[in-house]
């Protein structure tokens, strides 16, 4: 139910419909102030939940708590949107601690988190980024404030068995200068993140700086098991040494390793609207929120 929800719309459901309920999605960023769509009482109520998809700042570590309840079914998929708007008018301070998500995944050894973040700060999303969180996929997009490449070794090194979908977009006009995470490292965090997430199925980026070479490396590090691998033209990079080969098409070179890397063929990707993520933020969320949850 986007954009329709009321903060009373849960509390107007019987108990019989609340009981039988396996999914529960609810986006709330059109509801102004610190107003939240449910609480930790009425979830109490939803004790066949399987799937629950809500505001990241609206999932408290009382929530947490109630769903680890020996009358609750184990959770198995949890999808949690950030956005820096929420942040703003809410607080982080209520969010579950490392300990809550400990006893989440002990009390479902299958249960999955997939986390979307806009225009978050890195020193919110070190906060947000608990060890024990089992994610599996996580999708930045910024307008304003691009990720560090420090979060991603830090998400690289905490969730390398489970982590499966990564997406890293940046939503800038101006072109002629992407970040280059990779910038003053020895190396870099995207090859470590191929290298150390052993079950990364998909790699998506647009308007970070990649490397040619680096981007060879993520193709022969994960092989045929990286199943999608999109990132826009704009985004790849070659270095001098490259460039400078005057028998080798650098492009050329590029599709042609990161195909054999890959073992299938590959291209980067023209269209950037193609990507499907820049219009409308939450029905994005949404959709991949369906995806994630579709075997449960």
């Amino acid at each position: 139910m986007l954009e329709i929800v009321t903060p009373s719309s849960l509390s107007s459901l019987s108990n019989s419909i609340a009981n039988t309920m396996e999914h529960l999605s609810l986006l709330d960023n059109n509801i102004p102030g610190n107003s939240t769509l449910i609480t930790a009482v009425e979830l109490e109520r939803f004790v066949n939940l399987r799937s629950l998809a809500l505001d990241f700042c609206d999932f408290t570590a009382e929530m947490a708590r109630v769903l680890t309840d020996s009358n609750h079914v184990p959770l198995q998929r949890l999808s949690l949107l950030v956005h820096n708007v929420s942040v703003m008018h809410k607080s982080l301070d209520n969010m579950p601690n490392d300990d809550h998500w400990k006893a989440l995944s002990r009390k479902s050894t299958s249960l999955r988190v997939y986390i979307m973040a806009f225009d978050i700060k890195s020193e919110d999303m070190l906060k947000i980024l608990k060890p024990s969180i089992p994610l599996e996929r996580i999708h930045f997009d910024s307008y304003i404030t691009c990720v560090s490449g420090a979060i991603v070794d830090l998400i690289s090194r905490q969730y390398d068995k489970f982590l499966t979908h990564f997406i890293l977009m940046n939503d800038v006009i101006d072109t002629s200068g992407f970040p280059d995470l990779s910038d003053n490292r020895n190396e870099d965090p995207l090859v470590l993140l191929a290298w150390r997430c052993t079950k990364l199925s998909l790699l998506a980026i647009h308007g970070y700086t990649v490397w040619a070479h680096n981007l060879i490396a993520i193709a022969r590090l994960r092989g045929s098991d990286l199943k999608v691998l999109e990132v826009t033209e704009e985004s790849i990079d070659f270095d001098q040494g490259e460039l400078a080969d005057q028998d080798v098409d650098p492009v050329h070179n590029l599709i042609e390793q990161v195909s054999l890397g890959l073992g299938q063929p590959w291209h980067a990707v023209m269209d950037i609207e193609s990507l499907s993520v820049f219009t409308e933020p939450n029905r994005h969320f949404y959709r991949e929120m369906q995806c994630f949850s579709e075997d449960i």
